[in-house]
């Protein structure tokens, strides 16, 4: 790494699809460099043939992941990311009429990097394997979500013509639903298959239980009392199938997914650290690694690590004007992450019970008052995180006893 004042020229990327527009300037601000690249091969070798010739030269780029950012940092160059908002307003700084051009935001975002950049963070390339499991943590996530966007589908489906498919079944993100759905697909198919295969299937499907078993078999026997008409039922039940069995993929992919995060996670240095986390488990604790990373001079304290993961509320003060809101720019995939992670802790930790429960009787919400216990767990981590330290609860017991915390005197009342 190149110290700050060692750069004689300073350069941005204007990224898009399909090209990109550099411009580079010198340390009095002149315009050295203005050409526009194709996003090819061809054109990065056009790049660096053309950035060459500058030794000491840093890059601005409005983003911190993606291709662009990848063949930057394979290239060698020392990287600078800024968040666009930020861009935005730079831009609006040297054309304040509000032209926008891609060679205007390269343009005014080099310019910046050399009026402002001392104050940047430059971009590190991430470890392979932390790279590989941040990429698989995303992922599994959005095939999460288009998960539970399939059950909401086949419950929609079921709606139309099967009531006592939703009635007979709590939780649709178990696979026994779905296979209930692909084994009886329509109330007749159901009716007709009699009491002794219902208790079978229901067996097989590890579902014969004292208590809900006689309220399904009461349900099943009524079936056909109120459905659809019989275009209605041999159209959704199509669907409702084809959902079920989308669902089944998909599950059968997360599968996959899980076991490849865990054998990335179980050889990560830090996994103990964060395997320890109370209420994070298998799930939670390699996705809280993957984002926070192991550069332990990314954060400088605790609060940088709270404003990144969007716990830390957003301040606003203008003469008699006081508010504070919820922070919007953060990293969305941690903060979603802390979020699951805090609400499972307690049923872990008294403390951090008691602190929930304390925010709660305040008045404030439940989304509000996981943020604020977000706030507690995540200074704890950073520490832990900073000294490689995994968690111990008797070692956070006595830091309570010895700062006096509010939270141990309502704990132990």
């Amino acid at each position: 790494m190149k110290l700050w004042k060692e750069f004689t020229h300073f350069a941005a990327l204007d990224w898009a699809k399909d090209h990109h527009d550099v411009v580079v300037v010198d340390r009095q601000g002149v315009i050295v460099a203005d050409f526009r690249i194709a996003h090819s091969c061809a054109g990065w070798k056009s790049l660096n043939e053309k950035l060459r010739g500058f030794k000491a030269m840093a890059i601005a780029i409005e983003t911190s992941e993606g291709p662009a950012v990848e063949q930057l940092l394979g290239s060698g160059f020392a990287v600078y990311p800024i968040n666009p908002k930020s861009a935005r307003r730079y831009r609006e700084r040297k054309i304040p009429s509000g032209s926008k051009t891609d060679r205007i935001d390269a343009w005014s975002l080099a310019d910046a990097l050399r009026v402002d950049g001392h104050g940047w963070k430059q971009l590190h390339p991430l470890d392979p394997l932390l790279a590989e499991r941040r990429q698989l943590c995303r992922d599994e996530m959005a095939l999460i979500e288009e998960r539970t966007a399939l059950i909401n589908q086949l419950q929609h489906a079921l709606g139309y013509y099967y009531p006592t498919a939703l009635e007979a079944f709590d939780d649709w993100a178990l696979s026994s639903a779905w296979a209930f759905v692909e084994a009886f697909p329509t109330p007749d198919a159901l009716l007709s298959a009699g009491r002794r295969k219902w208790e079978k299937w229901l067996h097989a499907n590890k579902l014969f239980h004292s208590k809900s078993n006689q309220k399904r078999l009461e349900l099943f026997a009524r079936a056909t009392e109120f459905t659809a008409s019989s275009a209605t039922t041999l159209a959704k039940s199509l669907l409702a199938v084809s959902r079920a069995k989308m669902l089944r993929l998909i599950e059968r992919q997360l599968a996959v997914y899980r076991e490849r995060i865990e054998a990335l996670f179980a050889r990560h240095p830090d996994h103990e650290l964060f395997a320890s986390l109370p209420g994070a488990g298998p799930k939670l604790a390699p996705r809280l690694l993957s984002e926070i990373g192991e550069d332990r001079e990314r954060f400088e304290d605790a609060q940088s690590v709270q404003c990144y993961a969007g716990t830390a509320p957003v301040s606003f003060q203008s003469g008699q004007i006081s508010r504070v809101t919820v922070r919007r720019s953060c990293n969305l995939h941690l903060r979603q992450a802390v979020h699951l992670w805090v609400d499972l802790s307690r049923k872990y930790c008294v403390w951090a019970q008691t602190y929930y429960r304390t925010h709660r009787a305040k008045g404030q919400s439940h989304a509000c008052a996981l943020r604020c216990l977000g706030q507690r767990w995540l200074k704890i981590l950073w520490k832990m995180w900073l000294t490689k330290t995994p968690y111990d609860a008797n070692l956070h017991q006595q830091n309570q006893v010895k700062h006096g915390s509010w939270v141990l005197q309502l704990k132990a009342a």
